[in-house]
């Protein structure tokens, strides 16, 4: 059963969070209530949103070779939704978590966060493929702070992104061509050190320079550091 109704993967973006709040708070977050057009609430949105707890789940990095279990991370992270094929959302949205991923080594707090980008086209994203998308995105894999997160197999990936996470995403027909592509949305998650989702931006309502602004009052419970 998918923990929210999905409200239309391809539908006009404009309910995400954005950098506003109307004020009030949560126990939870350091960031206040977003300000969202239309009265939208968290609780009416498909994916994990503002003062909720991320999903308890667990992917395989394949190259470190180990489990990252996003809620016993202990550190900020962003989290985000991709695959390696993609030529139009992916690779801008990789592209702003590596100008946050630099910033951070730039500015001495790259051990305070984390990033967790999870593919969800495992059939074609593996270790060899990941690292040389890595490298091709000139992300630095060595800092320690960036990890390729990677569903077992495409079913985990269905169940586990669409039911957990209430991300959709739809593989483009034929299935059997080899250059198959996926319609889905942008979708990057700001995660405190508690596991709370502090910020939900979708489609374009996110940039590495919002991105920076609102990790740096998370990292320093709300008062800014920069």
């Amino acid at each position: 059963m998918d923990r929210r109704t999905y409200l239309g993967v391809l539908g006009t973006a404009g309910i995400g969070a954005t950098a506003g709040c109307l004020g009030g708070g949560s126990p939870n977050t350091a960031l206040g209530k977003p300000d969202r057009r239309g009265g939208v609430e968290s609780e009416d949105l498909s994916y994990p949103a503002w003062g909720q707890r991320i999903p308890d789940v667990a992917f395989p990095d394949p190259l470190v070779g180990e489990r990252i279990d996003l809620r016993g991370v202990e550190r900020a992270g962003l989290v985000s939704f991709f695959y390696s094929h993609c030529n139009s959302v992916c690779p801008r949205l990789i592209s702003s978590l590596r100008e946050v991923q630099i910033h951070s080594l730039d500015n001495g707090y790259a051990d305070e966060v984390g990033f967790y980008p999870i593919t969800f086209d495992p059939q074609r994203d593996t270790a060899d493929r990941l690292r040389e998308y890595g490298e091709q995105m000139n992300v630095d894999l060595d800092a320690g702070n960036w990890h390729f997160l990677r569903p077992e197999n495409r079913e985990r990936a269905k169940t586990v992104l669409g039911e957990e996470f209430g991300f959709r995403f739809q593989r483009t027909q034929p299935e059997n061509m080899d250059m198959y592509m996926f319609n889905h949305i942008g979708l990057v998650l700001l995660v405190n050190a508690d596991g709370y989702v502090e910020r939900a931006y979708r489609g374009q309502e996110g940039r590495e320079g919002q991105y920076i602004e609102d990790l740096d009052k998370v990292r320093s419970g709300g008062g800014g550091l920069f």
